[in-house]
């Protein structure tokens, strides 16, 4: 039988960026730890997997097999550039209805946001003033470590998960130099080397020192390079990586093994997106946008892959844009035109029209990756938690190794029920084919 620790206490979570994202999230759990609300959406908390085999078998939800932490157990914090509170962050979002927070209005009013560990130079679309100011990289971390300290301490937590839900950042390519092991990036910290380390290196760093699983939901490269690998190792805490899995992504990940699967060619698949949310503001900016393009590009070369099959994923065009239009705010559009090729060569084509409300597909995901990150703290796993990559766009991986990332949704499903059934002390019996 596995040992795991029970999810006894508090859960802290706390949460980089207070904005649509973590306020739908937030008020969410509130909502349904008072019975006014469902958590529609959670994996873990309305799937069911099957656990034994021939009469033994059963089919159990997460907690019957596991130990997940209570909603009731569950405290929030956040850090973010604007001063706002949880509610009146959520009522600006504009994503959920007033009668849909009104209800947890003064747990909201509580959720105050720290100052962030902010450089202008990652987001230059946001302004906020509610940062660390004059700090350099490592007092940045200095001052996030007691952060957590301190949010453990006031609010009698036992446990912390810390999730980015933040806006992209320019994109940081891994330089060996610095990003190639834990002493090289604390001498870049110490030096305050703002070119290769993030803000949200700050954030994981503080994390992974102070014993909290740290998430990035983001397409940043924070813990996607072997000195944060390292750390993950030496704390013993685990990392999961990177960006929410929600609209578009989703729709590709589970629709591209179906041309696959049926021996479909492909010539091409462009993807665009409309919103006008935060975040298509950020991704409006040229070197963020980059740092998004290189995570959704990534999903379909790993699924139709030419070596594979050269007769019919050869040389196909894949292309993916976002655009910033204020005016469909949350709701965002995400439209896939794909040029497929079938018996003879001959030509078809498949359009997907995705209107879906970005915070709406996130919010769910944050609660199963902050309490299956926990989950994985208590049994002791660390490091990559790849198990968690059905909730991500561009799974972390061992690129040193010339490990694949896997985005196949299907064979994701089948990590995700195998590790929930190995922490539960069954046999991880499904294999991936």
């Amino acid at each position: 039988m596995a040992k795991v620790k029970k999810a006894e206490g508090k859960l802290g979570v706390m949460v980089v960026g207070l904005g649509a994202v973590t306020t739908t999230f937030m008020t969410g759990v509130l909502m349904a730890r008072k019975g006014l609300t469902k958590p529609v959406g959670s994996m873990t908390q309305y799937d069911k997997i099957r656990v034994g085999q021939g009469a033994d078998k059963q089919y159990l939800k997460y907690n019957e097999i596991v130990p997940l932490a209570d909603l009731n157990d569950i405290e929030f914090a956040a850090w973010d550039v604007y001063p706002a509170n949880a509610y009146e962050s959520a009522l600006n979002a504009e994503v959920l209805k007033e009668r849909d927070i009104e209800p947890v209005k003064d747990e909201l009013i509580a959720i105050r946001p720290l100052p962030a560990a902010f450089d202008h130079e990652y987001a230059k679309r946001l302004d906020g003033d509610n940062i660390m100011h004059g700090k350099t990289r490592w007092e940045m971390v200095e001052q996030l470590r007691e952060d957590i300290r301190n949010f453990k301490k006031e609010k009698g937590v036992d446990r912390v998960v810390v999730l980015w839900a933040a806006s992209t950042e320019v994109y940081v390519p891994v330089d060996e130099k610095v990003h190639g092991s834990l002493a090289a990036m604390e001498a870049a910290m110490k030096a305050d080397d703002r070119e290769h380390i993030a803000p949200s290196m700050c954030y994981a760093y503080a994390a992974l020192a102070e014993g909290a699983p740290f998430i990035m939901g983001a397409p940043n490269t924070t813990v996607d390079f072997p000195a944060m690998w390292e750390l993950a190792e030496k704390t013993r805490m685990p990392i999961a990586g990177k960006d929410f899995k929600t609209g578009q992504t989703l729709v590709k990940s589970g629709f591209a093994p179906i041309i696959g699967t049926r021996c479909l060619g492909l010539s091409g698949w462009f993807s665009t997106n409309i919103l006008g949310n935060r975040d298509g503001l950020v991704l409006d900016e040229p070197a963020n946008f980059r740092t998004k393009e290189v995570s959704k590009l990534s999903t379909l070369e790993s699924i139709l892959v030419p070596e594979e099959q050269p007769d019919l994923y050869t040389d196909y065009y894949h292309k993916v844009r976002i655009n910033y239009y204020p005016p469909r705010n949350d709701n965002k559009e995400g439209w896939d035109n794909i040029d497929i090729f079938g018996w003879m060569g001959y030509p078809m084509q498949i359009k997907i029209n995705f209107l879906c409300r970005d915070s709406i597909l996130a919010a769910p995901l944050c609660l199963d990756l902050v309490l299956l990150s926990d989950l994985a703290a208590r049994c002791g796993r660390y490091g990559t938690q790849e198990f968690l990559s059905f909730f991500l766009k561009s799974p972390m991986h061992d690129y040193t190794k010339g490990e694949v990332p896997v985005n196949h949704l299907f064979q994701q499903y089948v990590m995700l029920k195998n590790a929930i059934r190995e922490m539960g002390g069954y046999p991880a019996d499904e294999p991936i084919d």
